[in-house]
């Protein structure tokens, strides 16, 4: 007993030490980085994205065109001179496309259940998904141009032709695993191996249902991604409705000003993944690093919204705010979103579909309520919408920073049978 007793707290200290991160003495110390074929997969993915989301984008940017083409000729010019207000106010029709990013979504992350070590997801994942914000603000930038003048068909034969592009390269270049890709190099593949030795990955098994209805990490997760995805709602759909009442500019005329929220996130969004995985090294616990980056993205962009009622400034002012606050959110791509890959990474791919999935009920509430405040109060309205904004997050965020984990659980492990 006394034995056991001596152990106990060195076997919790080695618990935590682990914590999802990968033992230095298992993994090759020179090991390429940038050119590997890890961020190789990565970029691959990037333009992915960034060709589904364009795709998705430019069908609300020429919708008008499509529409008015039908019209007498002359209403063609008034037609094209109107898309760009259409370009930024389109995203707000995003919802019809959410199934097909939580496929899309689910499917890239059961890439990097076997091809990204713990240590480097987070940045792997935000090259990949970054690419959606490329892919915004490329749309939002061009497409109405392009309309304009060359024709709205050829805004589908540009995007359309990245697309096939786009689809032979994942043809191509991605494969299940290390362990069959042609063009590894041997201290690459076994980096990769070896640090994902700490991870379950042998055979199939049922996906554990009533355990996952059951784990607070999970419903943590799931609520933490739906008051974010409250928040992007309302700054995509809302943010400019309320610059153009209250300063009488509408940001949306100005494809510059539309697109430049989603350039800067993109930035922020890479440089997030980079700093979160310098905090591992720097021996950061993996939740820790997890919390930090939703905290990050979720509280100072809540808050500089909420301020926007506040400011007697210019909309410069405002739509630098704005810009910041869009920014910023997307530091929770190195937190929250790939936060599945941590716990159960054998069904990260179910479970990011599903917490996607159940977090795409904010767009569609988003309008309904937010629409509900300001016919009910003109004075007060806005800042009932941005206040609401700020509790929902608050409230996701609070949960998830009580019940969110990082360990593997139990039900996510392999379950061996044991003979007497």
């Amino acid at each position: 007993m006394a034995t056991k007793t001596e152990l106990s707290p060195t076997a919790r200290e080695s618990k935590n030490a682990q914590d999802m991160q990968v033992d230095e003495a298992l993994i090759p110390r020179k090991v390429p980085s940038l050119c590997s074929a890890r961020y190789g997969i990565a970029l691959v993915l990037h333009f992915c994205n960034f060709t589904t989301i364009a795709q998705n984008v430019i069908m609300n940017i020429t919708m008008v065109a499509m529409v008015n083409s039908t019209s007498l000729q002359s209403q063609l010019n008034d037609s094209s001179e109107g898309l760009p207000v259409d370009s930024f106010g389109g995203l707000s029709k995003a919802p019809k496309s959410l199934p097909a990013k939580c496929s899309i979504l689910g499917g890239q992350f059961a890439i990097w259940e076997k091809w990204g070590p713990p240590h480097e997801r987070s940045r792997l994942c935000s090259i990949a998904l970054s690419g959606m914000l490329l892919g915004c603000f490329t749309a939002i930038l061009i497409g109405g141009f392009i309309s304009e003048t060359l024709g709205w068909p050829f805004v589908f034969y540009i995007f359309g032709g990245v697309g096939c592009v786009c689809c032979l390269l994942w043809f191509v270049v991605i494969y299940d695993d290390p362990v069959s890709y042609p063009w590894i190099s041997t201290s690459e593949k076994e980096y990769i191996i070896s640090s994902l030795k700490q991870q379950v990955r042998s055979s199939k098994q049922p996906l554990p249902i009533k355990a996952m209805l059951r784990s607070l990490p999970i419903w943590s997760i799931c609520l933490g991604c739906f008051s974010h995805q409250w928040l992007v709602s309302t700054m995509v759909v809302y943010i400019p409705t309320y610059i153009s009442s209250v300063y009488h500019v509408n940001i949306r005329d100005n494809g510059l000003l539309s697109a430049l929220p989603f350039i800067v996130a993109w930035v922020i969004g890479m440089v997030g993944g980079y700093l979160a995985d310098f905090l591992l090294t720097k021996k950061f616990r993996l939740i820790t690093v997890r919390k930090i980056a939703t905290i990050l993205g979720s509280l100072p962009s809540s808050a500089l919204i909420v301020s926007l009622p506040y400011l007697n400034s210019s909309y410069i002012t405002a739509t630098a705010l704005l810009t910041l606050s869009c920014g910023l959110s997307t530091l929770c791509q190195s937190g929250i979103y790939i936060n599945v890959l941590d716990i159960a990474p054998r069904y990260s791919s179910f479970l990011m579909g599903a917490s996607r999935g159940f977090s795409s009920i904010a767009p569609v509430i988003v309008p309904t309520v937010s629409g509900f405040l300001l016919s009910q109060d003109p004075e007060f309205g806005w800042r009932n919408v941005f206040f609401l904004l700020f509790a929902v997050n608050l409230l996701g965020l609070i949960f998830y920073l009580i019940f969110g984990e990082a360990d593997v659980q139990d039900w996510a492990k392999e379950r061996k049978l044991t003979r007497l």
